[in-house]
């Protein structure tokens, strides 16, 4: 049985649908997504990634609701239909897993601790043929009722810079841990393990408007939000990133851009 977000069809319009993915075609286009975008164009070296089908897949799909972006005009017989996608994991069924997936990469202790409804992000993308302002507005709206319809008080995930080399985004990294560092409550740690340990230069010398221009623009989205980062970075050879925590609570947000990414979706 298909899944919405609510209503009946979920957010739409003549272009695009947004819904938790319905059936097998639905879970199979978003898994070719990932393959298109983390493999063949950013060049994670995925362990459980199917070459020889094109998708990116992994022991835990079966635990996450997968959010989806669909292509109106495309067939689902193509696997080519899903064209954005998040993968959500909301917290009872963490527990019921035994970990969220970014317990591999950051102490969540904090998070865990606080009393508050959790929910994972994670595995966000869009197909580079559909990276304009109308198809990630409705993504976010389909994420803003998610979140609302199960009453999610703090989102997470883990978010990446492309590279795997931290001193790249040294710069970076310093003016989000000055300006957007986490409230002591909610502030995850890197596992010291995988933890980056770049030099980082003074933020008081930083290039505000160069180092937020260095920071990926999803990234830069939760931070208009009112998101915070955890406390240090991890280094993700398999996936060449370098990895930050990034924390969102929902109570927090900032009012104008709750009411935007919460409005009626623009017609794509």
């Amino acid at each position: 049985m298909e899944q919405r977000i609510s209503g009946e069809e979920g957010a739409r319009d003549a272009h695009y649908a947004v819904r938790l993915a319905a059936d097998e075609a639905d879970l199979l286009s978003a898994q070719r997504l990932r393959y298109a975008v983390f493999v063949e164009e950013l060049g994670a070296q995925c362990a459980g990634a199917d070459h020889a089908a094109r998708l990116e897949r992994d022991a835990l799909d079966p635990y996450f609701d997968h959010l989806v972006l669909v292509d109106r005009h495309a067939d689902p017989a193509t696997l080519n239909h899903v064209v954005g996608v998040y993968r959500l994991l909301p917290q009872d069924r963490a527990d019921h897993l035994g970990c969220f997936y970014s317990d591999a990469e950051f102490d969540l202790t904090p998070l865990r601790a606080s009393g508050r409804k959790l929910v994972e992000l994670g595995r966000s993308c869009v197909h580079r043929g559909h990276r304009r302002g109308a198809s990630m507005v409705h993504l976010w709206n389909g994420l803003a009722e998610y979140v609302i319809a199960r009453k999610i008080e703090i989102m997470f995930g883990v978010a990446s810079f492309h590279g795997a080399d931290p001193q790249r985004h040294a710069h970076a990294l310093s003016f989000l841990y000055a300006h957007h560092l986490a409230p002591e409550a909610l502030r995850v740690h890197a596992r010291p393990e995988g933890a980056a340990r770049p030099d980082l230069p003074d933020p008081a010398g930083i290039d505000a408007r160069a180092a937020m221009a260095a920071i990926p623009p999803l990234i830069r989205a939760y931070l208009r939000l009112g998101g915070f980062v955890g406390q240090g970075a991890f280094v993700d050879h398999d996936f060449n990133t370098t990895d930050i925590c990034l924390i969102m609570d929902t109570s927090a947000m900032s009012g104008r851009a709750f009411d935007y990414y919460t409005r009626k979706s623009p017609r794509g």
